[in-house]
């Protein structure tokens, strides 16, 4: 028997103290094959994302999945991102955060974005395990600037 992750509980409670202390959470993501984000807000192949309150709707978190719906460039998009992909959970306003390892999986070999595992065109879940679909339409925006001040620290 495998044992589970604690990756997703992590986030899960630093997300929780952030909303509950004010700050912003963000979440920084290595984009690959499986996690499904607008490819046009991905660069050098991440994407750092909004994850508080009044920037998603539909906000679930499991232990394989991050799903919710948020607004970028003044559209709703559907965000899918499995655990294995995040790299950090950080308080825009302070740095302070944790940072991970990237999954190991097959299906997270790093991919282009807005390219499916074999290199072609295509944006979101392409692979064997597309993520589930996460609901209605979103609220205000996602953001994709990186961390400042290198305040992430890798956890193993």
């Amino acid at each position: 028997m495998s044992q589970q992750s604690a990756k997703p509980y992590l986030v899960r409670a630093l997300y929780e103290w952030c909303v509950e202390q004010g700050y912003t959470p963000h979440l920084a993501v290595r984009v690959n094959a499986r996690t499904r984000v607008p490819p046009g807000f991905v660069k050098d192949g991440e994407i750092v994302l909004n994850i508080g309150p009044l920037a998603t709707h539909q906000l679930t978190m499991d232990t394989e999945w991050i799903l919710f719906n948020a607004r970028f460039g003044g559209a709703s998009q559907e965000v899918a991102v499995p655990f294995s992909a995040v790299v950090g959970i950080f308080a825009k306003e302070t740095g302070y955060g944790m940072g991970f390892e990237p999954g190991d999986e097959a299906l997270d070999k790093a991919v282009p974005a807005g390219a499916d595992a074999a290199g072609h065109g295509v944006a979101g879940d392409a692979g064997s395990s597309p993520p589930p679909t996460a609901g209605a339409t979103g609220v205000p925006g996602a953001t994709s600037s990186k961390p400042k001040g290198g305040h992430l620290k890798v956890v193993k």
